[in-house]
């Protein structure tokens, strides 16, 4: 705090408001007493020494009280202008009472409703930027069908059909992470066996993908995991679809799950380009790519890794991915352990 500042608020280092008030009814008693005594010194009448008196009370009350109040006061303009959709505001909260504990956390809970509506913001335009490439594919297809640009063929069906999942990919993820992030998805936790579970995602994603050869390894027939195996199936049929997505052709993507401490890890790990460093904290982001090159064609949206994290974090368990060498990702899922 400045000097200037300390001057304006002489009182922000009183740590309560009851302390703080104490000392201001005190100091305007004190003024009151001495004003009006020195009036009757210099010969004024009492009435008038009392007036005079009241009156520089009344001014040093309103400068003593003027740090008090003005984080009130500024909480009032800002949440008018929050009204508005400014998210911007902050209030002065260098006072150590009850007055500045409430300014530090309504700044608290400002740049919380500015990061929500940033994100509200983001998820409306990728949405939209989402929807538009597969409606617009469809819309040019469907238009050179109808003018006889091209002819009614199995490849032009199949590239609208294409077109169609992605799009019921899109609203299915979208519906799953809102539910999530509500939640509106309670878990039906039980202790299941890990390596059927396996078994069914890496059939599906084969059946899918054949040209990527996909594979699972438990250490242990019998290792079992505490959760809802639909939403842990859901976590890693995400991964293995990221995985499949960015593997060459010819590539190897093989799940491992093993008993760690106090849980089970599972493993999805391919040979693709992997994760810069840099993307690494961004990768559960919504809508964000680390290959953007590849996004227009690849059919992803962008969803996968997000809600994963979602259902792992309400597992109470851990997801992060890590780079393998020389190239490769290696996704890293963390669970509680059922008994063996």
């Amino acid at each position: 705090m400045t000097r200037r500042e300390r001057f304006a608020h002489p009182l922000d280092d009183v740590p309560s408001i009851k302390l703080k008030l104490g000392v201001v009814i005190a100091a305007a008693v004190a003024v009151t007493v001495f004003v009006f005594w020195v009036g009757l010194k210099v010969g004024l009448w009492p009435s008038v020494s009392g007036v005079v008196a009241a009156l520089v009370a009344m001014l040093m009350v309103r400068f003593l009280a003027r740090g008090m109040t003005s984080p009130l006061r500024e909480m009032a303009d800002a949440t008018a202008a929050m009204a508005k959709g400014n998210y911007e505001r902050r209030v002065r909260s260098t006072s150590r009472d009850e007055v500045g504990e409430l300014a530090r956390a309504f700044n608290q809970m400002a740049a919380e409703l500015a990061e929500t509506d940033r994100v509200r913001r983001d998820l409306v335009a990728n949405v939209s930027h989402e929807l538009r490439t597969p409606i617009t594919a469809l819309q040019a297809n469907l238009e050179n069908l109808v003018d006889g640009v091209s002819d009614p063929d199995p490849e032009t069906f199949r590239t609208m059909l294409a077109q169609v999942e992605r799009l019921g990919r899109l609203v299915t993820q979208l519906l799953d992470l809102s539910r999530l992030e509500s939640g509106a998805v309670p878990l039906e936790r039980t202790e299941f066996r890990v390596q059927p579970l396996l078994d069914h995602a890496v059939r599906e994603q084969r059946l899918h993908v054949p040209e990527v050869d996909v594979s699972f390894w438990v250490d242990s027939p019998d290792l079992m995991a505490d959760g809802d195996p639909e939403r842990v199936h859901q976590v890693v049929a995400n991964l293995l679809e990221n995985a499949v997505r960015h593997s060459p052709q010819g590539g190897v993507v093989q799940v491992r799950a093993q008993r760690s401490r106090g849980g089970v890890t599972i493993e999805v790990v391919d040979d693709g380009p992997g994760i810069a460093e840099a993307d690494a904290d961004r990768v559960f982001e919504r809508f964000y790519r680390a290959d953007t090159a590849r996004a227009a064609s690849d059919g992803g949206t962008g969803l996968g890794l997000a809600i994963a994290q979602w259902i792992v974090d309400l597992h109470g368990g851990e997801i992060h991915p890590e780079r393998r060498e020389p190239h490769g990702c290696r996704m890293v899922v963390t669970l509680p352990g059922g008994m063996p």
